[in-house]
């Protein structure tokens, strides 16, 4: 484990991106340092889609969880 010296300010929005994704100010700088590196090596992907690449290199179903997602929305009209 190293240390990375950033500016204040980037420090104060790794700080509010950590809350508001329930992640450690560690974790949110691993996560935009990950992300970062990926668009730089495949700059023809998406974010959506190196994130979900991601998802499925962890082992998390792709599978629509959502409650008003597509699946959730058959369900209802199946409904009598």
């Amino acid at each position: 484990m190293g240390i990375v010296n950033i500016e204040d300010e980037l420090h104060e929005q790794l700080r509010r991106a950590s809350k508001a994704s329930y992640r450690s100010i560690n974790g949110q700088a691993a996560f935009w340092i990950r992300i970062g590196m990926l668009c730089e090596l495949h700059p023809h992907l998406t974010f959506q889609e190196l994130v979900a690449r991601e998802l499925r290199e962890a082992g998390v179903d792709g599978d629509d969880p959502a409650p008003d997602g597509p699946k959730a929305a058959k369900a209802v009209e199946a409904l009598p």
